[in-house]
């Protein structure tokens, strides 16, 4: 069971004003910054980021059918602002990791208690 809607709406209108303006300078936050399928607008989503490997992995807490990742995958990739650099990010996929292995032991806990198991995998291209 992934976060509800209504948590998502909340963290939206709330969470995501005080936490987007720090993403840019707390390790381990990152903004995402995307376009619209439809709109073409730009859109900046505050996210913890992960490194496993040689890829970059968001937690989709809110599942795969928000918003933002279908904009991310249908354009195959987004850029990534964090600690005041800007990467270009390709080749997006969700995962379906139930153990969640590619997370820190404290971190696959909360996202376990959470029931997340799916998560965005992106190769970093700068």
């Amino acid at each position: 069971m992934v976060l509800s809607k209504k948590v998502a709406r909340f963290n939206r209108l709330a969470t995501n004003r005080v936490l987007g303006p720090l993403s840019m300078w707390l390790p381990g936050f990152a903004m995402i910054v995307h376009r619209g399928r439809r709109s073409g607008r730009t859109y900046r989503t505050p996210v913890k980021i992960f490194r496993v490997a040689d890829s970059l992995v968001v937690a989709l807490t809110y599942g795969p059918d928000s918003d933002w990742v279908r904009n991310v995958l249908a354009a195959g990739g987004c850029e990534i602002e964090t600690r005041r650099r800007i990467m270009t990010a390709t080749r997006p996929r969700v995962v379906r990791d139930e153990r969640r292995t590619g997370m820190p032991p404290g971190v696959r806990q909360i996202l376990g208690a959470a029931g997340v198991t799916e998560f965005l995998f992106l190769d970093r291209v700068s």
